[in-house]
């Protein structure tokens, strides 16, 4: 997974990154999802690249690494945006207009929900229930709650985030 000499030489610092990652996890039961979550939190996402060099450092069959990633929807195959914006779309919000705060953003952004804005700022997901349904309609924003929200709040929040810099 290296280079294709397996010099160990030109070794790509993300693999370099996962095996620290490995070596932090290699002697706990179970160690498949805390390697993925980790390795996820520091590239971002897991390519399949990433995926078949853990399975290959974990000793477990690719499938099996698959499977986890496909089966989690904490766990993303492409790369997502610096924020993650996750509106709501349970009982409560989609009652008090949560389907009209998505389109907006949709809009504003120029994505659809599952997709990242071109320069990589934002990723637009739903998501069925965040637990606030007393401040529906309600989204999140990485880490972020923002609610009672109306259409009229999507320009807000779009622009606080982009005057953010990291």
């Amino acid at each position: 997974m290296s280079c294709q000499c397996e010099c160990g030489t030109c070794k790509s610092p993300q693999f370099e990154l996962i095996d620290r990652i490995v070596e932090t996890h290699k002697d706990e039961q179970g160690a498949l999802i805390p390697v993925l979550h980790a390795a996820q939190e520091a590239l971002g996402y897991l390519p399949e690249d990433v995926q078949a060099y853990i399975a290959e450092k974990l000793n477990v069959p690719l499938s099996e690494v698959y499977g986890v990633v496909s089966f989690y929807s904490l766990f993303s195959i492409v790369p997502k945006g610096k924020y993650k914006i996750s509106v709501c779309l349970g009982t409560a919000c989609y009652v008090k207009g949560a389907g009209e705060v998505m389109a907006e953003f949709e809009k504003q952004l120029g994505v659809k929900v599952g997709q990242t804005t071109e320069d990589g700022h934002f990723t637009l997901e739903g998501c069925r229930c965040l637990g606030c349904c007393g401040l529906a309609p309600v989204l999140v924003v990485n880490d972020n709650i923002h609610g009672r929200l109306t259409t009229n709040d999507v320009s807000d929040i779009i622009n606080k985030y982009k005057e953010i810099k990291q």
